[in-house]
């Protein structure tokens, strides 16, 4: 083994030329794959982190038999739910860990009634990482002393035809279905530029929650943000031991909607993976088979030599599967490079936040990931690739008869 390897490693520098051609196409996939996965890294964080303190947190702890009628938003009260966010809050990679009572209602005015998610939170605790308090359009985020008023999204407030200091009649379903109306007024509007979304979802205290609802003390929801999308496993493992009679899950069992979006997303990546592989590999193919054709003579002095068929065409296949492990190398290199630069600097997409509905949760820059998580396919898939665009060659050099080789010219 040890001498087909020298063998080979000898080989590909004998023609630096075209090596060096076959490693550039190498380390520009390679670099490029690395650095759209660190750049898709970044839009997940950016966009569906965002997404994802919008909907409710990485995390959301309920009572027994919530998942079963979430549809309906169940005002079912947590006990202790005091105990579960100092729990929460003790773990390294939660950010932040409040209460919240989660129900649906309507919401009138004079142009009519309109049907809303109706969110009491902990302001205090929620506006230092909230998205909609970050984008208030017009007044002011919610305060833990307001009493009777609400925030409302722009697209609701375009439609019922309100702004800031107008009161509205706000109806919600309390527990055993009673319904609760009160009429408050509106303390801010957001803006998230996500107009179905803001008409979806009005904002009051978690005081005035309590009071509404007949929820003295008591939450329905403990919504907790984790540093970044992919440890929740880590966070709902020890809350689950912990706590076992509660209904513990991820943004992905509570939002499938934007599961869906990132599923979306990661399958798109994958086609284009296969296109870019697929070039690559055509490349390497061809290169490996002008070598063959230069190299007639070689190949039939070793066999005059004593070499095998089999021998020399695993010596060619030794050969790709060495300049797919170099490309490999410089190539990771060169990705984590570019990563590492633009993760330090950013990249401004604050002109693009307007092409979909999603992008509008951009705050501006994206700062792209090393993009790890995918590095260990991307490495063995280059690698294979390389391998198998040289079986070909390896076939039709092991094929060559050394007589008529030595006689090539």
């Amino acid at each position: 083994m040890q001498l087909y390897m020298r063998l080979a490693w000898r080989n590909i520098w004998r023609h630096r030329r075209r090596t060096i051609t076959i490693l550039i196409s190498i380390v520009l996939v390679m670099g490029l794959m690395i650095f759209y996965d660190g750049l898709m890294s970044g839009f997940e964080q950016a966009i569906y982190g965002n997404a994802i303190k919008v909907f409710g947190g990485n995390v959301q702890v309920h009572a027994v038999g919530y998942l079963e009628k979430r549809d309906t938003n169940p005002l079912l009260p947590l006990e202790n739910d005091t105990a579960i966010v100092d729990a929460a809050n003790k773990l390294p990679q939660v950010v932040s860990a409040s209460r919240r009572i989660i129900t649906s209602g309507l919401v009138t005015s004079r142009e009519g009634a309109f049907p809303v998610g109706i969110t009491a939170l902990e302001p205090e605790l929620e506006t230092p990482l909230s998205v909609i308090a970050q984008n208030m359009k017009e007044g002011r985020f919610l305060t833990s002393a307001d009493e009777d008023m609400v925030v409302v999204g722009k697209g609701l407030a375009l439609a019922m035809g309100i702004s800031v200091g107008d009161r509205i009649s706000l109806v919600g379903r309390a527990q055993h279905e009673q319904m609760r109306t009160r009429t408050m007024t509106v303390v801010g509007i957001y803006n998230l530029g996500m107009a179905d979304l803001e008409k979806r979802t009005v904002y009051i205290s978690l005081a005035e929650g309590q009071s509404l609802y007949s929820l003295e003390n008591q939450s329905t929801e403990i919504a907790i943000v984790l540093q970044s999308i992919g440890q929740e496993a880590a966070v709902m493992s020890p809350l689950k031991a912990q706590f076992p009679a509660f209904e513990i899950t991820s943004w992905e069992t509570s939002f499938p909607e934007l599961q869906a979006a990132v599923n979306g997303k990661g399958g798109a990546m994958d086609v284009l993976s296969v296109f870019i592989y697929l070039i690559s590999g055509i490349g390497i193919f061809n290169l490996l088979m002008m070598a063959v054709y230069e190299r007639t003579r070689e190949i039939g002095m070793l066999g005059a030599l004593g070499f095998k068929p089999r021998q020399i065409g695993f010596m060619f296949v030794l050969e790709g599967l060495m300049i797919g492990l170099v490309g490999v190398i410089f190539g990771v290199s060169f990705g984590l490079a570019i990563n590492l630069i633009f993760g330090k600097i950013g990249m401004d997409f604050g002109a693009y936040t307007t092409i979909t509905e999603y992008m509008a949760l951009v705050s501006g820059r994206i700062y792209p990931g090393l993009g790890l998580e995918q590095l260990p396919k991307r490495i063995i898939m280059v690698i294979v690739i390389c391998g198998l665009a040289s079986l070909y060659p390896a076939i039709e050099a092991s094929r060559r008869e050394p007589a008529e080789a030595l006689h090539f010219v």
